[in-house]
C-alpha cells in the first residue's frame, strides 16, 4: 500500500526561531508558524481562523532559519507530520505534533524593524534547500 505523508504551509513566523544544537552537534531549530483563513459566518459578517502550527528544522536548514527567519516573517514551509510521545515531569504522556520541514523560503525577504509591504506581492522569494542529488545520474552529483 502506498503512502504520503507531505505538508506545505505558507504563513508567518509566530517568534523568532529558537536555535539549538544537539550533544552531537548538530543544528535544530525551533519555531511556529500562523496560517489563517477568512470565512463568512452565519450572520453575514466574515470571521477569520488561525491555526498554529509547530516547526523543526534539521542541520543546515536549522542554521539558515535561524539566520533569516525573524517575527513576522513569511515563511513557505515543505515537510511532514510527526507526532512524538513525551512524559512530563508529573509522569503523564503528552503527544505533540509538528512539522519537520525538508525546506523552506522566507517570501518577500527580511524585514527590517519598523518595516511594512504595501502590497501583496511576495518579493524575491528565497528558497533555502537542501539540493536534491540523483545518485543514478552522474551529471546531476555536484562533484
Amino acid at each position: 500500500m502506498a503512502s504520503l505523508n507531505k505538508v506545505i504551509i505558507l504563513g508567518n513566523a509566530g517568534k523568532t526561531v529558537d536555535l539549538r544544537y544537539t550533544t552531537s552537534g548538530q543544528a535544530v531549530a525551533s519555531f511556529s508558524v500562523a496560517t489563517s483563513e477568512k470565512f463568512k459566518n452565519k450572520e453575514g459578517g466574515y470571521t477569520e481562523k488561525t491555526e498554529w502550527h509547530k516547526i523543526s528544522l534539521w542541520g543546515r536548514q536549522a542554521e539558515l532559519a535561524g539566520e533569516y527567519i525573524d517575527k513576522g516573517t513569511t515563511v513557505l514551509i515543505e515537510g511532514r507530520l510527526q507526532t512524538r510521545k513525551w512524559t512530563d515531569r508529573d509522569g503523564n504522556e503528552k503527544y505533540t505534533t509538528e512539522i519537520v520541514g525538508d525546506r523552506f523560503q522566507v517570501v518577500g525577504g527580511k524585514r527590517s524593524a519598523g518595516e511594512h509591504s504595501t502590497d501583496g506581492d511576495s518579493v524575491g522569494a528565497t528558497d533555502y534547500s537542501t539540493p536534491s542529488v540523483d545518485f543514478d545520474d552522474p551529471d546531476s552529483i555536484p562533484f
